[in-house]
């Protein structure tokens, strides 16, 4: 008789069992009753912003971020580029890092290794510094790790070190002064421009009007074509560039005008620095004119002979270029390369030019007619303060899209 009785209770595995199925029926229900919109819009921005998939928990948290009624997607956008957060290791490791990596060779590809150039983008981001200063400012970041070499004017060993450890960039990178590493005096490092990178890029061989023109095409969005103004003056462009190609002058006055009147003007700013292949490193020669700037005189014998690096914004002058917005509290005019990166950062142009290229990483596409609104007050906010991470958050939060 007792063992009937057992045979008809319930053993305490059983319960355990009942209670499980109880509990898999209610996480099923609350996940029904979750919002499709708003998880996808989660899902969204996380693999927009990283690049990866959110694992389930890290997708139910996003959503929960979001907010009953899903108004919190710029906010979502910034929790998930928190660089105190292990869920924004890719943002900084992987999307700002191909983001930054065409600007930093002439084939503009993202698959060049990780450099200072690379890494001061990234720290600069995740630091909340202002942007504009990355074409001015004595800054650079370097990172640390075991096995990792010391940073190099000579070398670009360090960075590949922490890439081929796949260093959590998140956390490794620290600022510090160009002019403590690369031997620059202050007032001649003009941030990005000056990085080793760039500068075995862009100053190497040449004439140096490469670094000018590779500078307006990453951060203005221009490229020379697009400046192009032949009514500007023609008394800075300099003896190496013939009046008369081919025997016809009509060829200078109607196209190469446009592009080295504005140009050479603006490059001069340059006169002081040299790429040393064989070194390996940026030279810069204060008061001393590099000789690339005087190389093939005889094309135009009264042509500008540079005296020394004072350039001159001729897209100041009354005409086309004035749209790109110059800034009114400076003058157009200075000397040497922080002078002059800090005329181009703080353009409207500039302001532009990282929030289009910004969409263009979050969004997969450039950005359409009905997107304006977002650019235009994503540029103004973005001149105000230089808060390029605020920008990824703005857009991110504009592509999270409505569910489908």
């Amino acid at each position: 008789m007792s063992n009937m009785k057992r045979s008809k209770g319930t053993s305490p595995l059983a319960q355990a069992a009942a209670l499980g199925v109880a509990l898999a029926t209610l996480a099923s229900g609350q996940q029904a009753l979750a919002d499709p919109v708003q998880r996808a819009q989660a899902r969204r921005m996380y693999d927009r912003l990283t690049g990866t998939p959110p694992s389930t928990g890290l997708l139910n948290e996003l959503e929960a971020q979001l907010g009953s009624n899903g108004n919190n997607l710029e906010a979502t956008a910034m929790f998930i580029m928190d660089p105190s957060s292990t869920r924004s290791k890719d943002f900084y490791s992987v999307t700002l890092k191909n983001f930054a990596s065409p600007w930093t060779n002439r084939d503009q590809t993202i698959f060049a290794p990780l450099n200072d150039y690379t890494a001061t983008v990234i720290g600069m981001v995740r630091d909340d510094e202002d942007f504009r200063e990355i074409l001015w400012q004595d800054v650079l970041y370097v990172g640390s790790g075991s096995g990792v070499p010391a940073y190099s004017p000579t070398s670009n060993a360090h960075y590949e070190a922490l890439e081929s450890n796949n260093a959590d960039l998140r956390q490794v990178l620290s600022p510090t002064t160009q002019s403590s590493l690369n031997g620059l005096p202050p007032e001649a490092t003009a941030g990005v421009i000056t990085s080793r990178a760039a500068s075995e890029a862009f100053f190497i061989d040449g004439t140096n009007r490469a670094m000018f023109r590779f500078t307006l095409l990453n951060h203005l969005c221009r490229d020379l074509e697009q400046i192009h103004d032949t009514t500007r003056p023609t008394d800075r462009i300099r003896q190496d560039v013939t009046r008369s190609p081919g025997g016809d002058s009509s060829v200078f006055n109607n196209n190469c005008v446009g592009c080295h009147s504005v140009m050479d003007s603006m490059a001069q700013a340059f006169a002081y620095y040299d790429f040393d292949e064989t070194a390996g490193r940026l030279v810069y020669t204060p008061g001393q004119v590099q000789p690339k700037y005087l190389i093939n005189s005889d094309n135009f014998k009264p042509g500008f002979v540079t005296p020394d690096d004072a350039w001159e914004n001729r897209m100041r002058l009354p005409g086309q270029n004035t749209f790109l917005g110059w800034d009114g509290t400076l003058t157009g005019s200075g000397n040497g390369a922080k002078s002059m990166g800090r005329e181009l950062a703080n353009s409207t142009a500039f302001a532009q030019c990282q929030v289009e290229k910004v969409f263009r990483t979050v969004c997969f596409r450039s950005p359409a007619a009905t997107d304006q609104t977002l650019v235009d007050s994503a540029t103004l906010q973005f001149k105000s303060n230089g808060d390029l991470k605020r920008v990824f958050a703005r857009t991110a939060a504009h592509c999270a899209g409505n569910g489908n």
